[in-house]
């Protein structure tokens, strides 16, 4: 066999390594070649070898700049080192060899949306279907679309029916239960993200207060008991694993499980669960907690949200019908150890610090534009920023440089990377106020910016994603930091740097005035969902229940 021949063998039988070896045999032996070295390339990343792998594919391209899977193969290696602004310049070079190359549309996608450029990365997803459609790109632009800020209500909704009329099963909903007199309701609780007790917060306030004489919980868990730290095992509930089960198994498991209502609490959060979901193992399926926007999937019957998130007239462009609570669909209370609240950091800095702790992908550049004018129009404010994708350095350069093409000097924005998540909420002690992303809010960063006293800024949006830090400052008590419009949310930052005023004592006793709040009463929570559960399952599947139109 040609010894080339023999080292791709190597790699498509997945022995990786060993094509490694003989890659470096080959280019010891023969000299510099761009194919070899990117086949070395491949080979590296295969054995998550990335930082190796771009060097690989840079040894390719000084012998030919025009060799494009050099191109994509570091493109695809930045994106693994998560340096997704370093991928950039390879997916142009890419391109420009070969503007129809489906693969490095896809990938330079990926790379834009967790820049925060979601209405550029999905033009990429779009092109990457140019001559015909994949799943990776139509489940891509599903997940995305609702952080689109040109997105309507009606592009999401077709964006999503199209890919779950294509990519998802059928539903073949079993026939609902019926209940012995005085029997308990049982509901399963679906999700992936058990193991996280911050994340969850909301999830645990409500099954931590279910009154266990009238509801049978079910906790149906992607993640072991073992795993599921924040859980406190009650003796009453029932906890099932599905851990590695394939989407036919775990919907089989389920259905056996006998539920009079299932809701799930992943949505697109796990894209790869919802096949499960399209198979509807319970008579009546309810999304709850993550979906803010419609599914496309016919197999959800309700939507639970509340009256900020959702407007009457916008109940249209839902392929569910929307169950509406009072207050806050996300309330919470914070049981797992956390720092205290730090004084207001303006009181010894002489200088307000606005901040955000959102992911990097929410903040488009749309909202760099709106806090690069705050901060133009209070010269003497900064920015703290802080999240996982900011210690990697081609990332926070290209945030840098939107601030600094602004007219925003460099040294005002400060930039933090990951920690603990003691050290994560620890560092709100360099804050003195949060500015909320748009058109897709924080629900957790907000949550927890509140208890460790920061209060929040956003303003009345478009849609669910924009409308929820309003639904928690209302539910908080906190209405005066939500404005009406964005131009108001700009005046409200700009009026706070230059007058602080009560924020300092405001920071002191947020944690009461929360606990005293209906966003912390989870046990009122509980009772208003366990009443919409049991409205639920009397209008049953397609009846006219809660959220029919009615306003909940």
């Amino acid at each position: 066999m040609d010894p080339d021949k023999s080292a791709v063998a190597l790699f498509e039988a997945r022995r990786f390594a060993e094509a490694e070896s003989a890659c470096r045999a080959l280019l010891e032996k023969r000299g510099p070649s761009a194919r070899l070295y990117t086949l070395l390339g491949d080979s590296l990343q295969s054995q998550g070898r990335f930082k190796e792998s771009v060097g690989a594919y840079r040894d390719g391209l000084q012998c030919d700049e025009g060799h494009l899977p050099a191109w994509y193969g570091a493109g695809c290696g930045f994106n693994n080192l998560l340096e997704y602004a370093g991928a950039i310049p390879c997916w142009e070079r890419a391109l420009a060899i070969d503007p129809n190359h489906v693969a490095t549309h896809h990938n330079y996608g990926k790379s834009l949306f967790e820049l925060g450029e979601t209405d550029l990365a999905l033009a990429h997803f779009r092109a990457a279907m140019k001559k015909e459609e994949n799943p990776l790109s139509l489940s891509s632009i599903a997940t995305m679309i609702p952080a689109s800020p040109t997105a309507t209500h009606e592009d999401v909704l077709r964006a999503r029916r199209r890919w779950a009329e294509q990519c998802l099963p059928t539903a073949r909903p079993p026939a609902a239960r019926r209940r012995d007199p005085g029997e308990r309701v049982r509901i399963g609780y679906l999700s992936a993200f058990f193991g996280s007790e911050n994340w969850m917060k909301p999830v645990w306030g409500i099954i931590d207060q279910h009154d266990r004489s009238r509801f049978q919980i079910v906790l149906i868990s992607d993640n072991p008991l073992a795993d599921c730290k924040s859980y406190r095992p009650n003796p009453l509930d029932e906890f099932v694993d599905i851990t590695g089960l394939s989407n036919d198994d775990a919907a089989d498991r389920i259905e056996g499980l006998g539920l009079d209502l299932l809701i799930d609490l992943n949505s697109y959060s796990t894209v790869e669960r919802l096949g499960l979901v399209a198979r509807k193992p319970a008579p009546i399926l309810v999304a709850w907690f993550n979906l803010y926007a419609a599914s496309g999937i016919a197999a959800y019957d309700y939507l639970i949200g509340d009256e900020s998130v959702v407007k009457p007239a916008e109940e249209q462009y839902y392929t569910e019908k929307i169950a509406r609570v009072t207050g806050c669909y996300l309330t919470y209370r914070v049981q797992y150890p956390v720092p205290e609240v730090a004084p207001a950091p303006y009181l010894r800095n002489g200088v307000l610090t606005f901040g955000s702790f959102a992911s990097l992908h929410k903040l488009n550049p749309g909202v760099l534009a709106a806090w690069g004018e705050i901060l133009r129009r209070a010269p003497s404010a900064r920015l703290f920023l802080k999240n996982g994708l900011l210690q990697r350095t081609t990332v926070v350069d290209y945030i840098r440089k939107a601030f600094v093409a602004q007219g925003v000097a460099a040294e005002r924005v400060q930039f933090s990377g990951r920690s603990s998540h003691f050290d994560f909420l620890g560092a709100y002690g360099e804050v003195d106020v949060a500015l909320d992303p748009f058109p897709y809010n924080g629900g957790t960063t907000t949550s927890e910016a509140l208890w460790q006293g920061v209060p929040v800024i956003c303003f009345d949006g478009d849609r669910w994603a924009a409308r929820q830090g309003v639904s928690l400052l209302r539910a908080a008590g906190l209405e005066e930091f939500a404005a009406a419009g964005l131009q108001g949310y700009v005046e409200k930052a700009v009026g706070l740097a230059g007058d602080p005023g009560e924020l300092g004592a405001l920071r002191a006793g947020m944690r009461k005035r929360l606990l005293g709040s209906a966003v912390c009463d989870t046990a009122g929570f509980a009772r208003e969902m366990e009443g919409l559960y049991l409205g639920l399952l009397g209008a049953g599947p397609g009846g006219r229940g809660f959220g029919d139109g009615a306003g909940g």
